[in-house]
């Protein structure tokens, strides 16, 4: 299957040579990145110390008749329908790109929904987004859809407005529909997801903004309501808001996201996006999780050595049940260095307070990571 993906991405690459001179199929580019990972945590009942690969791909993009911009991007680890090392397609999308204030995007991509989503995962700066982006933003969603890396499969608009004298843009909008299914999956209720965000760049490096997110997240199989037993289509609506800010100046960074989440979710979460997965047809309500959840990051970046070396603290908390008494809290401090701008190691510590845990709710996270890039 790796030499067939291999063998395909090379014949388009070659291909590019030709179409290139047509000037219709241009600027074709073959890139990827890798994150090599060690981690141990002294968790009581379950303590790790391994080395992993977080993640490996590659992707191509380029360009058609100069207007339409597109990428496809394929992973080569984990997340697979066998949640095994088999490839499969992250990012598969055109957009057409002719007017800054009117953009049209289709395919499978990020969903737009909080800043940190979208990132670049080395140039989110930690060793994962903050737990509240991947709880209610589809990577390990609460809902109990698949692993999905905050991705989905519809149609977008989106835009900047209001330049000023310098020719920045002040204003960024964006609106989509999407499945609501996350990646590589039809729609299951024939509802979308209307997914939106507004911001303002008031300063360079500014940005404020809201996001809101209407949908439901759906299966087919069986279930029960008290005594009743119900076959067919069960739907769970997701209501979901955003506000976030940043601000980046002199190699800094400075990010906070507060995200918040109204819908129950079934009670077996999705790890096999084929039809022998019992979760794929369970349809059952997790009662115990209740129907709101909330999390809050704060997070800072700052350099040491400009463009090489820095030192970096946040701030993690998600609720899974908007209480209290079941918070998760991350402590994390660390530091990256840069040895290439396609090169750098990064260092974390992280003190992990998890109510939600029986007992021994305080443990400890080391993560060491090699990231590069071509």
């Amino acid at each position: 299957m790796k030499k067939t993906l291999f063998a395909v991405l090379l014949a388009l690459s070659a291909l590019s040579g030709s179409a290139q001179q047509k000037e219709w199929f241009s600027n074709v580019r073959l890139s990827g990145y890798g994150m090599a990972q060690y981690q141990c945590s002294d968790q009581e009942g379950s303590k790790s110390n391994t080395f992993n690969l977080r993640l490996l791909r590659l992707s191509l993009d380029g360009r058609i008749l100069n207007d339409f911009y597109w990428k496809t991007q394929i992973q080569f680890n984990g997340n697979t329908s066998t949640l095994g090392s088999s490839p499969r397609v992250v990012d598969l999308f055109a957009e057409w790109q002719k007017y800054d204030f009117f953009k049209v995007k289709i395919g499978q991509y990020k969903r737009p929904f909080t800043f940190e989503n979208p990132m670049h995962p080395i140039d989110q700066g930690f060793m994962g987004v903050g737990q509240a982006v991947s709880k209610l933003a589809g990577f390990s969603d609460r809902s109990g859809e698949q692993p999905s890396n905050g991705r989905d499969m519809g149609l977008q608009i989106q835009g900047d407005f209001l330049k000023n004298a310098a020719g920045r843009h002040l204003l960024h909008y964006q609106l989509g529909l999407f499945n609501g299914q996350g990646i590589n999956t039809k729609d299951v209720d024939q509802r979308k997801d209307l997914i939106g965000g507004l911001w303002v760049m008031p300063v360079a490096g500014m940005r404020l903004g809201v996001f809101g997110w209407e949908g439901s997240v759906a299966r087919k199989g069986k279930w029960l309501e008290g005594t009743t037993r119900y076959e067919g289509i069960r739907s769970l609506p997701k209501h979901r808001y955003a506000i976030s800010g940043e601000y980046k100046f002199d190699d800094w960074t400075l990010r906070s996201e507060y995200v918040h989440s109204t819908g129950r979710a079934f009670a077996k979460p999705i790890s096999n996006t084929n039809a022998q997965d019992p979760g794929f047809t369970n349809c059952e309500v997790n009662e115990t999780l209740g129907s709101k959840a909330d999390g809050f990051y704060g997070l800072v970046i700052a350099p040491v050595v400009r463009n090489k070396l820095h030192v970096k603290a946040r701030y993690d908390l998600y609720r899974p049940s908007a209480e209290w008494g079941r918070a998760r809290t991350q402590y994390e401090v660390g530091a990256d260095y840069l040895f290439h701008k396609n090169f750098q190691i990064n260092l974390e510590y992280a003190r992990i307070n998890d109510r939600g845990l029986k007992t021994a709710h305080n443990y400890n996270v080391i993560d060491v990571e090699a990231d590069f890039r071509f």
